[in-house]
């Protein structure tokens, strides 16, 4: 590479090494009951199409649940109506979600508190529902075939999606559905974040994950995989990163270079992200461009080696980090079990046993990670001090992505749902 586009590249990174964002405490809890507003957890009940709402923090409770699909009757007429939207429909069924519709990937609520807005897969789309009446406010169809992660701006007023099929993605008001711009991305666009305070957005793209050449030596064949960091105002592009060249520069060439969930450090100057096929995680550090550290999680021996019979190339999937930004939580999807570790030491807490926990998210008060168990359909809380398992608590069938937002105080369901 020319020493100019190298300097280029690291003068970039040094500028994306930001302030943190506000995180989520009792304070921001303590704001939102003074606005009307009680915090949640919304928790994507993805084969059920229902989201269940409980507790920030605490004991989890239930406090309502949402009907994501009112329109399904109508969607689904569209579909069976168009021959090509039909396909891929019956395709979504059959490969990524196992057998079932995929009616919920992301979801977040409005400002107010008075909508969720969520990513439907099986409908291409993404739509606001109003808590109090159950109804769709908006629709936005994506492009292509298939709505996948969300992220929302620190103010809560943007939302951007992933259009998965289309390799793009699209950035709406939340409160309007209006698209406000969409950038290009690698193959299969899937986790986004906002940050410097919603500056920048960035893409992390996946390639295929449906087919069975899942070997080293076939990885080439998952397709055009990478990072791509824009600004979130003009949507042109600042950086791609590609991680496949800092994968082999620390030597690990027969790692995947598909990054999957991520989570950053509170000042965003390090990124620790998961990898297809991979029990454990890799720390990135944004300023030197490199990858500084890989830790390597516990295998379960009951866990089936062969490659093809993991869920969508996954072998852990789901992070996060707690607001201090000392430690991590990791979903062992494949191994069924999810554990804390230590950011500095990467010492592993207790292996809390766990049914394909699938993603890890942090309690409103800071204090607890909270996997979602889609084999168990349960999500269960971990205290980020002990490693140790506080308690589950039952929701629908196949919970995913669980999101912290609001509701209005003393909401317990849509009277239309």
């Amino acid at each position: 590479m020319p020493a100019t586009r190298t300097r280029h590249l690291c003068s970039v990174a040094a500028a994306l090494v930001l302030t943190a964002a506000a995180p989520a405490t009792a304070a921001s809890a303590a704001t939102a009951a003074s606005d009307g507003l009680r915090e949640v957890l919304f928790v994507g009940d993805n084969w059920d199409g229902t989201a269940d709402v409980v507790a920030s923090s605490g004991d989890f409770a239930k406090v309502g649940r949402i009907d994501v699909v009112p329109d399904k009757q109508q969607r689904l007429a569209e579909i069976n109506a168009d021959p090509i939207k039909w396909i891929y429909y019956t395709s979504i069924r059959n490969e990524v979600g196992e057998g079932h519709d995929q009616y919920v990937d992301d979801m977040y609520s409005t400002p107010d508190g008075k909508s969720v807005v969520v990513s439907r897969p099986s409908f291409a789309d993404v739509v606001s529902i109003d808590l109090v009446t159950g109804k769709v406010n908006w629709r936005f169809p994506v492009a292509g075939y298939r709505a996948d992660h969300m992220a929302v701006s620190p103010d809560g007023t943007r939302v951007a999606v992933s259009a998965s099929t289309a390799n793009k993605v699209q950035v709406l008001d939340i409160g309007t559905g209006k698209e406000l711009g969409e950038f290009g991305t690698g193959d299969k666009p899937h986790e986004n974040f906002f940050t410097d305070g919603g500056k920048y957005i960035w893409n992390m793209s996946i390639g295929e994950v449906t087919t069975s050449l899942d070997t080293p030596g076939w990885d080439w064949t998952k397709g055009d995989r990478h990072l791509t960091i824009v600004d979130a105002t003009t949507f042109k592009q600042v950086r791609t990163i590609d991680m496949r060249q800092r994968l082999d520069a620390a030597g690990l060439r027969d790692f995947s270079d598909a990054v999957r969930p991520a989570a950053f450090t509170p000042d965003w100057s390090k990124l620790y992200f998961q990898v297809s096929f991979f029990n454990g995680f890799l720390e990135y550090d944004v300023a030197t461009d490199k990858i500084t550290r890989v830790k390597t999680l516990p295998e379960n021996p009951a866990t089936n080696p062969d490659r093809t019979t993991w869920l969508l190339d996954s072998r852990h999937h789901g992070i996060s980090m707690n607001p201090e930004g000392t430690k991590l939580c990791v979903a062992g999807t494949m191994d069924n079990y999810a554990t804390v570790v230590d950011r500095a030491s990467f010492d592993v807490g207790p292996l809390v046993t766990a049914s394909t926990p699938y993603w890890a998210t942090v309690s409103g008060d800071g204090k607890d990670c909270v996997v979602s168990e889609a084999g168990a359909d349960r999500i269960t809380a971990i205290d980020f001090a002990t490693g140790r398992k506080v308690l589950s608590v039952p929701v629908g069938d196949h919970p995913q992505r669980v999101r912290l937002g609001h509701v209005p105080a003393g909401w317990t369901g849509a009277s239309g749902g």
